[in-house]
């Protein structure tokens, strides 16, 4: 019964938002990003500015999201298969209300340091780029083209639990036909995971 009652919680919470705050199309252009502090550089950057020839992969992630947590071993195959195809990567941390203890800047820096994180891993202070994205969930992707316009959204593939039985891998299969310059087949997948704990104004 309580394991209902939270899923019913979690489902009213995920709605609120989304009504609020709409996942991009795709064909979006990418919204402008406001500065974001990178944990892994210690400076500032623009997200735009993290764009690659053929575009900018966008991941919301966080600290101890379970499904981050399942999905993670997978991180540095991801920034492997962008470098690749010559599109950016970053992880964006919009957790606003839990900024003061599990997804604080000290303790993404320990994380990151942990994980080996060899890409930007960004502060979204305000969960500002995460209202422009309609970003929902961590993890939730986002891939951009050379013309920062979306070309997929949603999961990493479809199986969190286990990259060995993974059977459809949507983002490595986006990102292989975006630096082919070829059609992406799967545009769009459900996205699974914690809800991001945003500023709500």
């Amino acid at each position: 019964m309580k394991k209902w009652i939270l899923l019913l919680i979690f489902a009213f919470v995920v709605a609120t938002s989304q009504a609020q705050y709409p996942v991009l199309e795709i064909g979006a252009q990418m919204p402008n990003s406001d500065e974001m502090e990178c944990i892994v550089s210690n400076k500032d950057v623009y997200i735009d500015d993290l764009a690659e020839d053929n575009g900018l992969l966008v991941i919301f992630s966080c600290n101890t999201c379970p499904f981050v947590i399942a999905w993670e071993d997978r991180y540095p195959t991801v920034y492997e298969l962008a470098s690749a195809n010559d599109v950016g990567f970053a992880l964006v941390n919009s957790n606003y209300l839990k900024r003061d203890n599990d997804d604080s800047p000290e303790a993404m820096k320990e994380h990151a340091k942990k994980y080996k994180y060899n890409w930007p891993y960004l502060i979204d202070k305000e969960s500002v780029l995460a209202n422009k994205f309609g970003a929902q969930t961590t993890p939730h992707v986002f891939l951009f083209d050379k013309d920062l316009k979306l070309v997929y959204k949603g999961a990493i593939d479809d199986n969190y639990k286990d990259a060995s039985q993974v059977e459809k891998f949507y983002l490595k299969d986006a990102l292989n036909s975006l630096g082919k310059g070829e059609e992406i087949a799967v545009k769009e997948t459900r996205n699974l995971g914690c809800s991001i704990k945003r500023k709500i104004d």
